[in-house]
């Protein structure tokens, strides 16, 4: 039997429950040992937990590597996403990178944020000039921002939901709504958004499929804002947090596997490919 190793900190609780559950699927790799790098955003935002390298490294010895280091640093780092979404046409948030207060050139309402960031920290919006003169006088102390400068966007209206798709080789094989709470504007989970099952759209899952795509990610979570014109992309998460919650008809955890060729496509439930 061939090794599958999750590569990510066990404090992503995803990783631990990855681990439980394909172990119950029985899961077993096809020829070649398999990685399925989850490395995330470090707690610093500053940049990417150790271990690219050493992906590299597995990389040149065989062993096939799901989201490897040119994936992971091109959803992480959010100027590097931008940069892969524009270059594919994908529709997304215009993304721009400053140094300083005085390089924003977008009008408020703006969106302030790390350039390797993650969980809703330090993401800041500005309603108007006063507000982004404040928010660049907080981020001047950030470790991250004196490392990497801030990345700028333009407020998209807010809506109260959003919405995440989970790619897998490049299908999608779980998604669920994202509920802002009450009087918050961001619908991050870890800053008290709720969940709401769906089954998106045709429209929405071609955008995340084309996103995933121009990032090489391999298996990733897409985040989308809908919008009048269809669906534009927020970010994508290489190491995203996912639970049953993301499931459309069946076992998110056993779409995953089959979707990526660890194990056989469920036969109790259909396809995720079928969901479209």
């Amino acid at each position: 039997m061939k090794n599958i190793a999750i590569i990510g900190r066990d404090a992503n609780k995803t990783n631990v429950d990855l681990v439980r559950r394909w172990r119950a699927l029985g899961l077993h790799a096809r020829p070649g040992d398999v990685g399925i790098a989850r490395l995330d955003v470090l707690p610093t935002l500053d940049g990417i937990e150790e271990g690219l390298l050493e992906l590299l490294e597995l990389a040149a010895d065989g062993v096939r590597i799901v989201n490897n280091a040119r994936s992971l640093v091109n959803a992480h780092d959010k100027l590097r996403t931008g940069r892969c979404l524009a270059a594919a046409d994908v529709p997304h948030v215009r993304t721009l990178h400053v140094r300083a207060r005085d390089e924003v050139s977008l009008p408020p309402p703006i969106v302030v944020k790390p350039r390797f960031g993650s969980w809703g920290i330090d993401v800041m919006r500005c309603d108007d000039v006063e507000s982004i003169d404040a928010v660049f006088a907080t981020i001047a102390r950030r470790r991250w921002f004196g490392r990497h400068g801030a990345i700028v966007q333009p407020l998209m209206p807010p809506m109260g939901r959003d919405l995440r798709i989970l790619v897998a080789n490049g299908e999608m094989v779980g998604a669920e709504g994202r509920v802002a709470a009450w009087g918050e504007w961001r619908t991050n989970i870890s800053v008290g958004g709720g969940h709401l099952a769906l089954v998106p759209g045709s429209d929405a899952i071609k955008v995340a499929v084309a996103a995933a795509a121009a990032t090489g990610g391999e298996f990733v979570g897409v985040d989308l804002m809908p919008t009048f014109g269809g669906h534009v992309v927020l970010e994508v998460n290489a190491a995203v947090e996912f639970d049953v919650n993301y499931a459309t008809g069946g076992d998110v955890f056993a779409y995953a596997a089959a979707a990526l060729g660890l194990v056989a496509p469920p036969v109790d439930v259909p396809l995720a490919a079928e969901l479209r």
